[in-house]
């Protein structure tokens, strides 16, 4: 089986790199997409749209660049990986859960326990809750392999 992994949320660790190395490790047929992970080149996403003074219509016009390729590769995934950190708040990767919901595609949320309470829904939407990258790597291995 041949499936398309859409990687959302946490950008300050390497979660992504261990997925897809495990997935090359256990010689999966698994593609990868993503959002813009380079935090200020996803801040700067509409000023070519042209200088704003006031943060607000900055962050306005860089979301709705930065949606455009968000949405698509959802739309197109099979499956979404969702990843909640600790350091920061991931507004944006519970909205792409959210999406993922409303479109029916299956979501797997990645996150420790100390966080289990405010994700609650979010959880309650998806095919799963992992804590680990390896965990993921091993629902990927089964999904994938079973006949």
């Amino acid at each position: 089986m041949s499936l398309t992994v859409y990687l959302s949320g946490e950008i300050h660790t390497d979660w992504r790199q261990q997925i897809e190395q495990g997935c090359v490790d256990h010689d999966l047929d698994v593609t990868f997409t993503a959002p813009v992970t380079d935090h200020p080149a996803s801040d700067a996403a509409g000023d070519m749209l042209g200088a704003e003074d006031n943060n607000f219509w900055r962050d306005h016009k860089s979301a709705k660049v930065n949606a455009i390729r968000t949405k698509t590769l959802i739309e197109q995934c099979d499956l979404a990986v969702v990843r909640f950190g600790d350091k920061y708040k991931q507004w944006n990767a519970a909205f792409d859960a959210g999406f993922c919901a409303a479109l029916g595609t299956p979501y797997i949320t990645l996150h420790d326990a100390d966080i289990i309470h405010p994700l609650k829904e979010v959880d309650a939407a998806a095919m799963a809750w992992a804590t680990t990258p390896q965990q993921v790597i091993e629902i990927l291995v089964y999904v994938t392999s079973q006949s």
